[in-house]
């Protein structure tokens, strides 16, 4: 092994290990259902917001779009960033936080799907929000773990992606079995501290390189390679950045595995901390990893196609760029390392967060319907035996690379956000939500992006379908916004008492 590869093979074991003592050391406090999904609804600001950043921006948002939208769009990419920041943090956070907070106390609701099924007192909701979340994160899942693979074994010479892969596995499976949210909140604060140090490291360094020559060169270069990289407002990629940030941005107020960190948050206070301190966190890291995206043309050559000329394509970029920069003294070998773990954290807190939602919405959810009666400690069991469960079939699923599960993958968010934004919202918000009403919105998501897939995948080809992703799941949850307080106008209201009982303020 190179020098490179043993100093990061020591730091992330050592990373390692300090994530399965957090486990360790909290498993006392998670040996109810409630402490283990909400730490007791007892969870800081601090901890609560860096587990939604760090829940938000997986290795994902480096390996793949950071490096594919750089290259593309240059530093006009940056906006997805800022877009991530205001509209996926900030306001999520102000419109959202409280209003959450308040209600799933109100309801004792743990998760999505409960809070649906006591908010439009539906048991038959329960099951299908159920389903669609534990269907359509596994493949979302999946795709976390390929980034991070790519990235060690570009890193590892010789390493096989799959043991990459595993590693990362059997690392968040422990420590969730273990503790529970508690433990996944814990050390997403430590990650993200990780998180933010290396991206603020590799910008400075990659800054002071000479293909870069500070920003002045960087913007210089750029200008020389095509004076578009340097378009802030993304020249004739306008539309293509304004698609992406309504996605990836509105796409948060619907996804459970984000809405759950409100769940937990101790007090109404915390909110204000909260949003503060996330989207402080959003604005490093995802401005941060598109500018790193921005500057690859002044390490990469392109081939005659336009795309970069290194093997990999677009999701080898950043990795290419990191391996040729942070590979020299055992100063710039330390930042390396610290560099990969910066990338690990960003994907087991993720996949901590996706485990815990998709895991619950069986083993709380369906189970609960299935049978209510289900003694508590079988079911604290089958809860943890089904993070272990989640974790190995979305490995699976990373390791197979069967194109349903890899093409599902690129419409899984879309699909989620549009079954759940509207009546989440409107549920929220107006008391004149009905049952049929929360239905609509929830089914005309889903339907709208499979009658799409189905029509171009017949009209023009599956890869055509694949493309149009992004745009289908913003309509997706527009029309889920629209249609249900639409429909809820000519349905059936509910009773005053069970809306009573719904908006009743709780207890701080």
């Amino acid at each position: 092994m190179s020098q490179s590869e043993i100093i990061s093979l020591i730091t992330i074991i050592l990373f390692a290990v300090g994530m399965v003592l957090v486990g360790i050391m909290t498993q006392k406090k998670a040996r109810t259902m409630d402490n283990f999904l909400l730490g007791g609804r007892k969870i800081g600001p601090w901890l609560s917001a860096f587990s939604y950043g760090t829940a938000y921006f997986s290795a994902v948002v480096f390996i793949g779009y950071a490096g594919t939208h750089g290259w593309r769009v240059g530093l006009g990419s940056l906006w997805i960033g800022m877009g991530n920041a205001v509209i996926g943090s900030l306001l999520a956070w102000v419109v959202l936080g409280a209003k959450t907070r308040v209600m799933t106390r109100t309801l004792d609701a743990k998760t999505m799907p409960d809070f649906f099924a006591k908010r439009f007192s539906s048991t038959p909701m329960k099951i299908y929000t159920a389903a669609v979340i534990f269907i359509f994160l596994v493949p979302y899942a999946a795709g976390v773990y390929k980034g991070l693979g790519t990235l060690f074994s570009a890193v590892f010479s010789g390493a096989s992606e799959v043991t990459c892969m595993l590693i990362v596995a059997i690392i968040t499976a422990i420590y969730l079995v273990l503790g529970g949210y508690i433990a996944s909140a814990i050390n997403n604060f430590i990650q993200g501290m990780i998180m933010l140090i290396g991206v603020a490291l590799i910008v400075i360094i990659l800054l002071a390189q000479p293909e870069v020559g500070g920003i002045g060169g960087m913007i210089s270069g750029l200008s020389n390679v095509s004076e578009s990289l340097t378009d802030i407002w993304g020249g004739q990629f306008g539309g293509f950045l304004l698609t992406n940030i309504l996605l990836t941005s509105f796409g948060t107020w619907g996804l459970p595995q984000m809405v759950h960190k409100y769940y937990a948050i101790k007090d109404k206070s915390s909110i204000k901390i909260g949003a503060i301190i996330a989207t402080a966190f959003a604005v490093v890291i995802g401005c941060g990893a598109y500018f790193i995206g921005s500057m690859s043309h002044l390490f990469i050559d392109a081939a005659a196609d336009g795309m970069p000329a290194i093997a990999g394509g677009y999701d080898a970029v950043v990795p290419f760029i990191l391996t040729k920069v942070f590979s020299g003294s055992i100063g710039l070998n330390i930042v390396l390392a610290i560099m990969l773990v910066l990338l690990l954290s960003a994907s087991m807190s993720t996949l901590s967060s996706l485990v815990i939602t998709s895991s619950s919405a069986v083993a709380v959810d369906m189970t609960s319907v299935i049978k209510p009666n289900m003694d508590k400690k079988k079911e604290m069991l089958l809860m943890r035996g089904l993070c272990v469960v989640f974790v190995l079939v979305s490995f699976f699923f990373a390791t197979q690379n069967i194109s349903f599960i890899v093409n599902l993958m690129s419409f899984s968010w879309g699909v989620v956000a549009g079954a759940f934004l509207g009546p989440y919202l409107w549920g929220l918000y107006s008391k004149k939500i009905t049952k049929v009403g929360a239905w609509s919105g929830m089914v005309i998501g889903p339907v709208f992006i499979l009658a799409m897939i189905v029509f171009y995948t017949v009209t023009k080809g599956f890869s055509a379908a694949i493309n149009q992703a992004a745009l289908l799941g913003i309509i997706a949850m527009a029309l889920s916004v629209v249609v249900t307080p639409l429909v809820s106008l000519f349905t059936k209201k509910f009773e005053q008492k069970h809306i009573e009982t719904v908006f009743a303020p709780c207890d701080d």
